[in-house]
């Protein structure tokens, strides 16, 4: 079968090569799946780089997210059948045509939802209800500041922000993309390019400032200047590419919570919360409050993920990027 293998730390994604290698064998308790689309994150190149938290060894097949048919069941799977959809992530296996996942890390893929849809829900979704549900305790009435609004956890979460009552301010780096953020739901638009960001939010909220700022960017030091007394601020992850060090002193006088999110560490330190998100994900779609938004056009084949990481990388997405494999793959 064709994938994306990476074989040596590479300096970017036009580096990436697609590699015919044989198809994984499904182990006890795993599924064979045919990927028919693979969400595209903006991880994956910091993790072909071996500049990511996580560093698989290598040669390693790249990709975290998929959807696509069972082909193959173990014999024990009482969850799942052969030729049923489904949505999941492993740490690697999912830029390829096949993958061998355990059974437990899949969900069915709700009727609702189309594959290029599922594909990109299993990590964007579950952070943002459990970076503003779990973490920051979003009440009705709230005001959250949700930075990157029309990147992909930035859509879960203003989707996730409003369905739960909250008032949405979406902070974007261009103007361009405030229309896909009111179309999901956001009140206000912003852009943090602009010189007085923060002044326009605190001018929003009447002179109150963010109850929340969800934050997948790395805005925390700027954010504590137009943060409410009390408020909490999610730190999602570093899109803009560095750590940053803060001035603690703001922190202690506006009374603000600092708190992180890493999803991917619950099943670890937290495994009765995974349920808990998922089910309650799972209603929010049913009752049509929250519904994946993907990037158009799709990207086709496995030639095409270096260009839709590329496009990520140079923030000229919004929503979900996938990459299409179904016509491509061949037993």
């Amino acid at each position: 079968m064709r994938a994306i293998v990476v074989k040596s730390w590479l300096k970017g994604p036009g580096d990436m090569e697609v590699t015919d290698i044989p198809m994984p064998v499904a182990k006890d308790g795993e599924l064979l799946v045919k990927v028919d689309s693979a969400g595209v994150n903006f991880f994956d190149v910091l993790m072909i780089a071996g500049k990511y938290q996580i560093k698989p060894a290598l040669p390693f097949t790249l990709g975290a997210e998929f959807s696509g048919t069972v082909v193959k069941i173990s014999p024990s799977d009482t969850r799942f059948a052969v030729g049923d959809r489904v949505f999941g992530s492993n740490v690697t296996g999912a830029y390829a045509e096949y993958i061998a996942v355990p059974s437990i890390h899949c969900f069915p893929i709700p009727s609702a939802l189309s594959f290029e849809q599922a594909a990109g829900i299993y990590i964007t979704y579950p952070t943002s209800y459990a970076g503003l549900v779990l973490r920051a305790k979003v009440q009705r009435g709230d005001w959250v500041l949700v930075h990157a609004a029309a990147g992909g956890v930035g859509i879960a979460a203003v989707q996730i922000a409003k369905a739960l009552g909250a008032h949405v301010i979406a902070a974007t780096g261009s103007k361009d993309k405030f229309d896909i953020c009111r179309q999901q739901g956001a009140d206000h638009c912003i852009n943090y390019h602009d010189a007085d960001w923060t002044n326009q939010v605190i001018k929003l909220t009447d002179g109150k400032g963010a109850d929340i700022v969800y934050d997948p960017v790395g805005k925390v030091e700027e954010s504590l200047k137009c943060v409410a007394w009390n408020g909490r601020i999610v730190v999602v992850g570093f899109a803009a590419g560095a750590i940053e060090k803060v001035a603690t002193n703001r922190i202690l006088l506006k009374n603000v919570a600092v708190t992180g999110v890493y999803w991917g560490a619950y099943a670890l330190n937290e495994p009765e919360r995974i349920p808990e998100v998922w089910d309650a994900l799972f209603k929010l779609a049913e009752d049509g409050l929250i519904r994946p938004v993907v990037f158009q056009p799709i990207f086709h084949g496995l030639d095409q993920v270096k260009d839709a990481l590329k496009a990520i990388a140079h923030r000229e997405t919004y929503g979900k990027a996938v990459v299409k494999l179904s016509e491509y793959s061949k037993l």
